[in-house]
Parts: structure tokens; sequence; C-alpha cells
């Protein structure tokens, strides 16, 4: 505002000027509208504003899992961000500029488990990718590294039809199949971005939806079972609950899926925008199909969480990076 010792004002200037500052005031005074997403209770970010700022959403966690009939714990990273995908390829573009037609861009998101079993470590990553504009899935890739051998697994959708490939260690494991699309299908790797209602609620408070569902290439890899269609039903809680985490204390939504097979599924929801995941557990069916038992309990509790450009964090020293996560002491 211009200050009144640099000269008389105008009736006009002074109308003006008196005319800004009240519309400041009913600014500061109407309430905010309600933002994007589940719960969120004032104006917060887009899906643009917040997952396209160049960074990626990173987040730690404590993991628990039960392998061989036994509890074991470990850590476990998500990684989520947006980047731009081939089509055609079904990779990542390395310049979207090159044939944008055949471009568009994906929302990835990677899941690390690291546990030990005895004497030996699991490392295993899921990535799946739906596409940005409304989640459909596009791709789920699952890779497995233990001392037996290695397992590779990748699901590709299509309109009409999922391929399934498999290269295993395991006799007779490694194959490739063509499953039917089924309408509504919901892979169970991308529960973690649909409850999330990045833009906009995936159930209303206490809303009940069943569904196909594909169980997830590490739930199959537990059990040794190949890949098949099921059946699913979520259900979001009417209310929120407070929650603590060792990341810290959270007001939680709550959504459960139980699988046809008995197997059943809790998330826990960071209420505020960006909705993040705090906790999740599975736990395996009390009739198990499989040559493996009891194995499939599987969860996860946030220890904590940045946004970074973490492809560019590759320097000796940047490992402290890894504190924030609760990652590293």
């Amino acid at each position: 505002m211009r200050s009144i010792r640099a000269g008389r004002w105008t009736v006009a200037q002074v109308a003006a000027a008196l005319a800004a500052a009240a519309t400041a005031w009913v600014v500061l005074l109407v309430p905010p509208s309600a933002g994007e997403g589940s719960g969120a209770a004032t104006r917060g970010p887009t899906f643009e504003s917040h997952w396209q700022d160049g960074k990626a959403e990173l987040a730690g966690y404590r993991y628990h899992v039960t392998r061989y009939g036994q509890p074991r714990t470990g850590t476990a990273v998500m990684i989520t961000v947006t980047e731009p995908f081939r089509a055609s390829k079904r990779v990542k573009a390395d310049d979207p500029n090159v044939n944008p037609a055949d471009t568009f861009e994906a929302l990835k998101l990677n899941l690390v488990r690291d546990f030990r079993t005895g004497i030996y470590d699991y490392k295993t990553m899921i990535s799946a990718f739906c596409r940005s504009r409304d989640f459909s899935p596009v791709k789920v890739a699952f890779s497995a590294a233990e001392w037996c051998g290695q397992v590779y697994e990748e699901i590709e959708f299509e309109p009409h039809r999922a391929t399934d490939l498999v290269r295993s260690y395991f006799e007779d494991e490694s194959a490739a199949r063509t499953m039917q699309w089924k309408k509504g299908g919901v892979p169970e790797d991308l529960l973690f971005v649909l409850v999330r209602g990045l833009r906009g609620d995936f159930l209303k408070p206490g809303e009940k939806r069943d569904f196909p569902f594909l169980p997830s290439p590490f739930t199959s890899r537990l059990a040794h079972t190949p890949m098949a269609w099921t059946t699913a039903t979520a259900e979001r809680s009417a209310g929120s609950e407070r929650l603590r985490v060792p990341a810290g204390e959270f007001q939680a939504d709550v959504f459960t899926v139980r699988v046809a097979d008995g197997r059943v599924g809790r998330f826990w929801i960071e209420r505020a925008y960006p909705h993040r995941v705090l906790r999740w557990a599975w736990t395996p069916s009390p009739k198990p199909a499989s040559r493996m038992g009891a194995d499939g309990a599987d969860g996860g509790e946030l220890t904590g969480t940045k946004r970074l450009a973490y492809w560019q964090l590759h320097a000796n020293g940047d490992e402290r990076e890894l504190r924030g996560l609760g990652l590293r002491d």
C-alpha cells in the first residue's frame, strides 16, 4: 500500500484502498471450503499441486511378516511418485516429449520389504503403476531375492485382459498366462493407493463395496500359488480413530478388506491430505489352501516420511536422510 507520506491521496485512491482492505478481511473471515479426499476439513492441496512438485513421497515402516510359520520383523519402504509412462512399452518414458501421444502420467508405488528368516534375508519389491487421472491399473511388477534364488513376476493390464509372466528358480513355476480382465477389478497392491483417496473418497464413511480382487504377487509367492482372480469386500469405518505409530499420533480413517478366501486386511489412513498409510495389517486365511500353512500375516507401522527427489541423493553422506524415515538411528 502506498505510504500517506508520499503525498496527498485522492478520494478515489482512498476508496480503493479501503475496498481492498475490506476484501482482505472477508477472505480471512470466510471459512474455507472442504478440500478433496477423505475427511478433509479445509481447503488443501490438489493432486496436481502435491504430486507434480518434482519430488517423491518416502515412507518408512516397522515391518512384520509370518514366514515358515514363524513371526519375523524387518523394515519396509513405500516410494510414491508420478512419472511419465510409455504406453506401448509399459515402462518409464526417458523423454515424454518424444511421441507424447504414446505417453501418459503414471502414479508409481514401490514397496520394498526386507526381513530375515534365520540365517538368511528376504528382499522383495513391488512396483505398482496406475494412471494418475483415474488410478486404473497399468502394471504390477514383483521381485524376490533370498539365498535360495530369485523370482520375477510381471502383470500387465489391458482393457479386456491381464497377462502374467513368471520367472522362478522353482521347477514348474515359470509360466506365461493370460487372464480375462474383470470389470472394476482391484489388484491388491493398488489398495495402498486407492484407499488414500488422492482425488476423492474411495469409500464414503460407513460405505461398503464388493469387487473382483487380484492377490498380490507377494502374497502368491509366500503361498506358492498361481495368480487367480477372487472377490473381496471393502468397508470404511463410519468415524475416525486416534492412532499412535512410531512416526507420531494421527487421526485415522480405517478401511477393512475381506477376501473370499478368509484373508482380512486393515488400512489406517491419515485423515489429512495426502492421507498417508499410517499402518496396514493383513491376517491370513484361517483355512490356508497352500503348503505354506499360516504364512500370510503382513503389516507395518509408519516410522517417518519425507518428500524428496531421492534419485539425486546417492552421494556418501546422503544416507543421513534415512533418519527422517525412522530407518536409521
